[in-house]
Formats: structure tokens, sequence, C-alpha cells
């Protein structure tokens, strides 16, 4: 559910009923009410309950029609006009909602809140009582056939407050809450690290190019909110609402668009779901320091958590991911896509990391616990919403479970003074340590709850025998019914000496039914006797008892009231796991946390990857790296991967700053870039790299320009693409940034395009000053290693053999000699006549040399060290400047101004 979305169309057609309009006097009560409830939520398609079908009507049957391919009919008229009709099924609504879903529609859920024999009694006409109770959106999904387990559902709201940016994040199904201000500038990376599902954004920001920017890299679909819900009185005041607190300083100290932002979140779930409380945990705060920042256009680039063709299967995360949890793979996902900048946490995490990873006996029981466990985050959102069913709390006690198993398995090495878990690790087993109402709840669940429960709570069969003596008493009336009216029947006839049958009709009930004959000593006896007559027929005669009446209610209620005793059993689990919310999420989080510590261990042991040293230096330093994602390719086929050095170092002490790279196509230049990018994502996101060794100086923020696309929809071209992501790391990249850019120019004229990366380059190394890789096809840039101070060439080598083209795919020192282009085309198919025609006029260029620039006469930093020269002052110029106009008398301003006119018409 996180691929992009769009707007559904919102027009009208002419001959479309709107169903805003008020209901006339034809209107029937159930259309009256449909109608009221509509225009409540006139931007959202409605799912009118009507018996075992939710129905939808005017423009919203059109709607359905078309997107769902289901039938439209109709349904009676209004205002003249026939009413289009559409239909699903209540249980077939997932599969449907979850279509519209995608394409982008808003849905209001209206059911009916009462029995229709309770409205009856209020009158023939009376109509069933109907309201909506959710508001379903793209980001406040919380139902498992509408979400993908392995990701995050996010609801994102932004906003702007005194130059100030904020993103608000909640996962509404996981019940986490993150807030995180910015500089505007920033915005775009912090809303892209979240990659939500929709974004609430105040109507008047959408003006603002900025937002403007940050919304298209989002990837969510963009909802639009008044102004006046963003402002931070109000907001504050729906926040505390939301929280049930009087103030919020127990959460931190907020900026003004924080609070804004979560107001609008606030704001949003109060219409979304129907007046019900969310179980949420306080908002967690990440300063703009926290974190990575990686603009959308860099992770695009990088396919860091999706490839450019938005599927997860090649990205990087797909590659390293090894969870056996979904809360894991969600754990993980957060982890990659928002890589951290403090290198105290980021070798927490690698300790916790690399402690499992030493003990793969330890490990291996680990993960084989955690397979047994479930999804505790969203079972206990689902139940605090009230939208949970039996087995949501048999997910809970799985996870409860698991929790208890994990403390004794963990017991021996945790009382380990030198060889203990590091603190990473020893807080997520504090949080699962399962003490006073979580134990008691676990008690409570494993004694009640059957060992596969069924899906709804109303379908019953779900508690123990033995749980409740009452509900198995009207488990026995109504399931052994037969038994108890035969024991009775043998008791009455005992009790009479009366051959009586029992029977049963509608209109008496159970009875006893003996023939006129033997019936007549009954019909003779007094009031004292225990059968009483009901009825006498030709041939027979009919008695009941007060034992038989009182048995005829109890077994009629049986079924009913079994039902009753089991959803106020359900109930009562539910308000108590509402009430433990904020233990059980922070279970669900410990769960999440050691799996994907596990997973990152077992991934290193695979790949063979190594812990990074990471500090507060500006060094880059990796010995034999390869691409993660490039190398299981590679070994999926067999073949080995060539694996790469790279030194860099932003103060020039013992490595180059900038690192022109040079070499054919397809010799891996492109995937040198990615590879050392990726290097850091992983280093900062507290995993093992797959090198020989990496020393790192963490980074700020990362850029990667390493591909081409245009944007044809806001009408910019390749290179103009390229200009505007080369300008935003001109003017972002910091001297603890890490900046990799390929083949910037050559959308363009050579020598433009040779003069933009020959500045570009000059820029990042002086005053940028970043940790810059440089892939070019201008080999006329090689000349920066002796003109700039800490710039080396690199090159990506490949022979010719026996007239073949060889590409090696090693980076070494030095710059390449030529770019091999005629020959990659002859491997790509060119056909050979063409292929032939440009060796000749390669020839003929390299030999002539005709127009060449000298690059060595250019003058370096001339941009910065010389002024452009005056322009030249013609004679009218000068005689203009002469004329002192205070000096001259009218006549000789006369004269001046013909003989000016003269001038310039010469």
């Amino acid at each position: 559910m996180n691929a992009p979305l769009s707007h559904p169309p919102q027009t009208l057609a002419k001959t479309d009923l709107k169903p805003d309009a008020k209901p006339d006097a034809g209107t029937t009560p159930v259309m009256a009410q449909y109608l009221s409830v509509k225009a409540g939520q006139p931007d959202a398609m409605l799912f009118f309950r009507m018996g075992d079908f939710y129905e939808l009507f005017f423009e919203d049957a059109q709607k359905a029609a078309a997107a769902l391919g289901i039938a439209l009919t109709k349904r009676g008229k209004h205002q003249g006009e026939d009413i289009p009709m559409a239909g699903v099924p209540v249980h077939a609504m997932d599969g449907y909602l979850a279509r519209l879903i995608r394409q982008g529609f808003k849905v209001a859920v209206c059911e009916q809140l009462e029995d229709p024999a309770e409205a009856k009694k209020r009158g023939s006409k009376a109509v069933v009582h109907r309201d909506i109770v959710r508001v379903v959106t793209p980001g406040t999904l919380t139902e498992d056939a509408l979400l993908d387990a392995r990701g995050a559902n996010r609801l994102a709201a932004v906003a702007i407050r005194k130059g100030r940016a904020a993103v608000a994040v909640v996962e509404l199904s996981a019940g986490v809450v993150d807030s995180v201000a910015c500089d505007l500038s920033d915005l775009g990376a912090a809303l892209a690290a979240f990659r939500p599902s929709e974004v609430l954004v105040p109507d008047r920001l959408f003006s603002d190019e900025t937002m403007k920017g940050a919304l298209d890299g989002s990837g969510g679909v963009v909802q639009a909110m008044p102004q006046a819900l963003a402002e931070p009185v109000g907001a504050k005041d729906r926040v505390q609402r939301l929280y049930g607190v009087s103030a919020l300083d127990g959460f931190g100290a907020f900026e003004e668009a924080e609070i804004s932002a979560l107001g609008l979140i606030a704001a949003y779930l109060e219409t979304t779901q129907a007046g019900r409380i969310p179980a949420l945990t306080p908002p967690r705060r990440s300063g703009e320091s926290g974190f990575l920042a990686i603009d959308p256009a860099t992770r695009l680039s990088l396919e860091i958590d999706r490839t450019q063709r938005g599927e997860r299967d090649g990205s990087l995360l797909h590659a390293i991911d090894r969870t056996v949890t979904s809360g894991g793979a969600r754990a993980l996902a957060e982890r990659v896509s928002r890589p951290l900048r403090d290198p105290a946490a980021i070798n927490a995490g690698l300790d916790a990391v690399e402690w499992l990873l030493e003990r793969r006996d330890l490990r291996r029981d680990l993960r084989d616990a955690l397979r047994a466990s479930a999804d505790v985050a969203r079972a206990t959102s689902r139940l605090a919403l009230g939208r949970g069913g039996p087995r949501d709390l048999a997910a809970i006690r799985s996870g409860l479970k698991t929790a208890q198993g994990l403390s004794a398995l963990f017991a021996a090495s945790a009382n380990d003074p030198l060889a203990g878990p590091p603190a990473r690790v020893t807080a997520c087993l504090d949080q699962l340590a399962l003490e006073g109402d979580l134990s008691h709840l676990l008690a409570e669940l494993t004694d009640g709850l059957m060992d596969e429960p069924p899906h709804l709570a109303r379908d019953g069969g779900y508690v123990n025998p033995g749980h409740r003596p009452e509900l198995d008493a009207a488990r026995t009336l109504r399931d052994d019914s037969r038994k108890i009216i035969a024991e009775l029947e043998a008791k009455a006839v005992a009790d009479s000496g009366v051959a009586f049958k029992v029977r049963h009709n509608a209109v008496l009930g159970y009875f006893l039914e003996a023939s006129a004959k033997a019936a007549e000593p009954l019909l003779r006896a007094g009031p004292d006797s225990p059968f009483i007559h009901r009825q006498t027929l030709a041939n027979q005669v009919r008695f009941t008892t007060v034992e038989l009446s009182e048995l005829d209610a109890k077994i009629s209620q049986a079924g009913h009231r079994a039902l009753a005793i089991e959803a106020e059993t359900f109930e009562g689990w539910r308000r108590e796991v509402a009430r433990l919310a904020g233990p059980l999420q922070g279970v669900a989080e410990a769960l999440a946390e050691l799996d994907a510590h596990a997973a990152l261990a077992e991934w290193a042991e695979e790949v063979g990857a190594v812990r990074p040293s990471v500090d507060d230096s500006l060094c880059f330093a990796v010995e034999a790296g390869r691409h993660p994602v490039v190398e299981a390719a590679v070994k999926a086929q067999g073949l080995p991967y060539t694996p790469n050095n790279c030194r860099l170092a932003g103060d020039g002490v013992g490595a180059s700053r900038l690192s022109i790279v040079t070499g054919p196509n397809m010799a891996g230049k492109s995937t040198f870039l990615r590879q050392n990018a990726l290097l850091v994502v992983l280093a900062q996101a507290g995993a093992f790299v797959p090198a020989r060794s990496m020393k790192l100086g963490v980074v700020d923020r990362l850029f990667s320009r390493v591909g081409a696309g245009d944007d044809l929809a806001r009408g910019r071209s390749t290179f103009m693409m390229e200009m505007v992501e080369t300008a935003a790391i001109l003017t972002q990249a910091t001297g603890r940034s890490f900046v990799v850019l390929d083949e910037i120019g050559r959308g363009t004229a050579t020598y433009d395009g040779l003069a933009i990366a020959w500045a570009t380059a000059e820029a990042l190394h002086e005053t940028n000053r970043a940790r810059t890789l440089f892939a070019t096809h201008y080999h006329e840039l090689a000349q920066l290693e002796e003109r700039l101070d800490h710039v080396c060439n690199l090159s990506m080598k490949a022979r010719e053999w026996n007239g073949e083209l060889v590409f090696l795919h090693e980076a070494a020192p030095g710059a390449a000699d030529r770019s091999y282009g005629v020959q990659v085309a002859r491997l790509a198919g060119v056909p050979t006549a063409v292929v032939g025609r440009a060796r000749e006029v390669l020839e003929r260029l390299e030999n002539e040399k005709a127009a060449t620039a000298r690059l060595d006469d250019l003058p370096l930093f001339a941009a910065a060290a010389e002024p452009p020269p005056a322009p030249m002052k013609s004679m009218l110029d000068e005689a203009v400047a002469a004329i002192d106009p205070d000096d001259l008398t009218p006549r000789e301003a006369l004269e001046a101004l013909y003989r000016l006119k003269g001038m310039a018409k010469s």
C-alpha cells in the first residue's frame, strides 16, 4: 500500500444527482437517512449498510461501478430522476475496499447500529439506526487484508511556522508516532524518509515551491486541510485531547511547526476514526541532527527501499532482509530508510549485531522463537480501535508467550558479566519481562482463549470450555437439548405413570403429550398436580410443568445467551488490551528490534560482511568493498564479483577529498559510485558492510546524482532535472557530506557540459569540501588532479583482447586513456556498417584534433578570481558623461541635445 497514489476524478456529469441535495417530500425514510449521513462526508465514497450488502448511491455508485467493475443499477427516484445504485456483499468488502484505496479513493463506512427487530418496535416505518463508524483513507488502514505485513503504512502531516518546517507521522496500524522539525531545505528529505501513504497539508501551503518539491518526492496521496486546523493553539488542544493529557511538556519541547503538524494528525484521526481513540505511543522527537539526510532524488537513485520501478525486489532493503517477523521487517526497513548520524548510537546498534553474530546457536534459537510470534503491534492497535477479533487476541497471546520464552533463553548470557548482552539487547530484554498486568493477561488468554479461534467475534466459539461455568451451561442447553428433554420426559413418565412424549411447536413451545384415555387421571387431579393442562385435541391431551416451561425458555435463549456471554468475555479482554496498549507496544517493539538485529547478523554471516569503524572524523576508507545488491545478482548467476577499494578524506589528510572516476561505459563506474554510497547507508544504519574493512567518519547528508530521467509532467527535460539535482547538492552539501555524481553535463553541448562539470567539481572541492566521487567521460577533468590540492584520478579498467573489449570492473589509480565508446556500441548490437563508419570518423577527429580547447591555458577558478571585463564605452556614453546639467543654460542644453541626437544617428 505504499505505492504512489493519485486522486480519482471528482467531477460530476450533468445528469448526476448530487447526494447533498435536501430530501424532498417524496424521499423515502431510508434515502433521507442516506442523504443526511452523506452530507457529513461529501468527499468520501459512502458504503451504506443495508442487510448483507453495502450499497452505494448517486455519484458514488457510478464511481464504484467504474473502479470496481461491478454492476450499476438503479433504485427508486429522487427529485424525479432515477437513483444510480451499486452494491458489494458485506463478506467481500475488504477486497473491494483495498482496490478503492489503491486507486486513491476515501471511503466512509456506514453501519447498522441496531437490530432491525428493535427498529420495528418504534413503528412499521421506522428506519434502522445507521451512522459512520470510520473513514478509510490510504494512511489510516488497520486491517491485515489491506496492509503490507512487512511494510509500514504511514499518515504524515506537514506544517511550516516561522521559517521552520515539521513533519508529523503516525503509523495507525502499529500506534507509532514520530515528529521531526527541520529547515525548509530539508523538508523533502525528512518526508521522503517515512515514505507515507497519505500526506496532510494546510491548503495555504500549496502555493509554496518548497512544499511542492517535498510533496512530489513523498509518494503519497495529498489531502488538503483547512489552514485553521494548523494554528498552534487549537492544534495543541487537539493533541492533548488525543493523548488524554493536560500538557505536552512530558513529551518534549516541541516547536510550533511540530505542534501544527501533530494537530493536523489529531484532527484527521478524530474525523476518520469516528470518535474512537487509537492507542498511540508518545511522539518520538528526532531533531534534524539525528538522522542521515537523504533527499528523494538520492533515494530513488540508490534504490534504498524501492527500485526505480517502485518494486521492493532489487532494492538494498530486499537484499539484506533476513527478518522472520513482520514487525522485524518493518523495524529493519525504518533503520535502512533513516540511518543515524550519531556515532555513539550507530555503534550501539553495531554492538548488538556483532554480539549476535558471534553466538550462532543463540541466534538460531532466537530466530526460531520469533517465527512462532505474531504481529502484536497491529493486533493491539486494531483491538484498541474496536476493530479486532479473536485472532488478534491470539496474536497477543502468541507474542507474550514468545516474550516469556526469550527472557528464559537469554537468562544464562544475561548473567555473564564479561560477555553479557550489549545495551541495545539488554533494553529489549527488559521490555520483554512480563510482570503484573501483562503476566495476568497472558494467563487469562491462555486459559480462556481457544487455540485456533475464529476470525469474527460475532460468530462465537472462541472461549475455552471451563473458563466460564455459565457459558458451559448455555452451550450444554444449546448443543445437548435433546438429551436433556429425554431425561425430563423419562422423569415425567415415572412421576405420573402416563406414557408421555415431549413435543414442540411454535405456539406452545415444549409440552408433554399423551393419549386422551391415558390423560384422564391427570385431568381429574386437583390444582396441586404438577402437570398443568394446556390443550385438548381429538385424540391427544397436552400438559406442561413448571420445570418444562423454565427449560423451554432456557433452551430457546441458550444460543443467544452463549453468544452474549462470549461477546462479554471478548469485550473484557479487548478493554484490558486497550488499557495495556503501552506495555504491549513495548513488547512488540522489543521483539521487532531483536529480529532486526538478528537478521543483520544472519546476513553478515551469509555474505561475509564486517563491522565498520564509525567515528567523528572526515575519513572514508573502504578496502575490497562490494555492492550488496549487484553482488547478490552476480552470485546467483554463478559469477564472481570484483571488489574495489576507495579512499576519501574531507580534510584532505591521507587521501583526496574528490576522486575523478573515468572509464568506458559498462565498465562499472555507476556501480562503483552507488556501492560506496550504499556502504555509507549500511554503516550508519547499524549494519555490517560487505567489505574487507571500512572506516567511516559519520556523514550528515548523502547525495547521489546517478542516472538520467525527465519530468514531462512538469515540463523538465533530462538535462533540466540533472541541473536541478546538481543545484540542490551544491547549495546543501557540507564538509561532512558524501556526494556521488555521474556524468554531469552530458545532456547538453560538449563544451557547455564540460564547463559545467569542471565548475561543479571545483565548487565541491573548494566550497562544499564534501567527500565526492565524480564520474565523467570528460577526460579533460583528469587535469584537476594537478590543479587542485585534494583531487585524485580513478579509472575503471578495460582491455582489448583479440579485438574484443573485456571489462575488468576494477577501480585503479590514474585516468582512463580512452572511452571505448565505439567498441561498446558494437557490443550493444549497432550494425557493423555504422560501427565501421564511427571508427573512421573517430580516427579522423583524433588525428586532426581540430578546434581543440586548450584547457591547460584556463586560469584556475577564473570565475572567482577575475571579475568580468567592463564593457567598452561608446563616444555617446562619453559625451553624456561629460555633460553637467546644472551648468548649462537653456540654449546650451538644447544644443547639447541636438548634438547627442546626431551622434546617436551616426
